[in-house]
């Protein structure tokens, strides 16, 4: 292992219960007046959303909204918001929602005032040198689930509408200027979303855990967030009013996504590919496939695995941490196969290529080459 390696943190955090009623003054103070809240379909027809944009509208900051947004965003959806944006006069993005709101809205932001495609800022060396940062507009965030922790993260993953791949869009500006992370906008959360979102904030916790690369800071940040899933997942999947629980696991998924500049692995290249092609749930997808992927890299990650679950108060080292994950499954009604989320064999060598070249695969502690993919795909399916 080389001890050289490039490190960065995260924005300005917002953090508490009722916290969103200081929306507009965040959207002001970062030089927005017409900002354009984005968010998903689902969502913005919903009571919180309504309350956001009450408050943008009460501060004069106007009351507008660009909700085409597919669970997996695409850079249909991604251009259909830029000639929103555009036409609407506005000089800022409230990015609102889940992974996909948010992914979009900061996608949006950036791509305002590129003259180039957005393929051509995939996280692909320095790819995003080529960026103009004049042109990125500004960005307050605004979580709805504790999964993703996109609004921490400075990178969009938007869908290839013609290849069907999920690509990586990377630039530093895409961090947002300030995050609010206010947990009563997750106690409406039903539970099929509870469960999938904080199964994705573990995956990330986990996979950058175990990644080989150097970064310490990290790795004490993904278990720390490992813990806190552990210890708060199941209750408020039990109880989606507890407002305790509801605000540890967004921290949780914050800190799963600070921690993954550490690296990401196979959960995510095997997931990637299935929900760009089936459209599923990106935290329901890595959930099922967990298991085989832990198998999978045992010989590479058993020792830290087993530190891990002795941090956790888990007992049994490897075997004990492999078998909590399939309870915590059981508990949260995570289906055993992909085929219960409709994936077929129809497309296997096509994921099983995809996979390997995944921008998340490098991350993994062991190789992930065709054949083990291939393999991984049959077992999950």
């Amino acid at each position: 292992m080389t001890i050289t390696a490039n490190w960065s943190y995260p924005t300005a955090i917002k953090f508490g219960a009722g916290r969103i009623k200081e929306l507009a003054d965040h959207c002001k103070a970062v030089g927005m007046t017409k900002p354009l809240l984005i968010t998903d379909r689902g969502l913005s027809t919903m009571a919180i959303t309504g309350e956001a944009l009450d408050i943008l509208e009460a501060a004069g900051l106007g009351r507008a909204m660009f909700a085409e947004v597919d669970p997996n965003p695409s850079d249909r959806n991604l251009n259909a918001g830029v000639i929103a944006f555009k036409d609407g006069g506005h000089d800022g993005v409230v990015a609102f929602g889940g992974g996909s709101g948010l992914d979009l809205g900061k996608a949006v932001a950036f791509m305002s005032g590129q003259t180039r495609p957005v393929w051509d800022f995939e996280d692909i060396g320095d790819w995003w040198t080529r960026a103009s940062p004049e042109g990125i507009a500004p960005i307050v965030a605004v979580p709805t689930t504790a999964g993703t922790g996109s609004e921490v993260g400075r990178a969009s993953v938007i869908t290839n509408s013609e290849t069907h791949t999920k690509k990586v869009i990377f630039h530093p500006k895409i961090l947002p200027s300030v995050t609010i992370c206010d947990p009563q906008l997750t106690v409406g959360m039903p539970k099929i979303i509870t469960a999938g979102t904080g199964m994705d904030a573990f995956a990330h916790c986990l996979e950058a855990y175990c990644s080989p690369f150097y970064h310490p800071m990290s790795q004490g940040i993904a278990l720390e967030g490992m813990r806190l899933v552990k210890e708060y997942l199941p209750r408020a999947y039990k109880d989606g009013t507890d407002i305790e629980a509801r605000a540890h696991m967004m921290s949780g998924a914050a800190m799963g996504a600070v921690a993954f500049q550490k690296g990401l692995g196979a959960i995510h290249s095997l997931s990637h590919p299935v929900g760009a092609i089936y459209n599923t749930h990106h935290g329901m997808t890595n959930a099922v496939v967990m298991p085989a992927v832990l198998t999978f890299n045992r010989r590479a990650i058993e020792a830290k695995i087993a530190s891990a679950a002795a941090y956790l108060g888990i007992a049994g080292g490897f075997d004990g941490f492999f078998d909590y994950v399939l309870r915590l499954r059981e508990e949260l009604g995570v289906p055993d196969k992909l085929s219960a989320l409709g994936v077929g064999t129809d497309r296997l060598d096509e994921m099983s290529a995809m996979a390997v070249v995944d921008p998340t695969a490098g991350g993994n502690p062991v190789e992930l080459t065709l054949e083990a993919a291939r393999a991984l795909f049959i077992e999950c399916i």
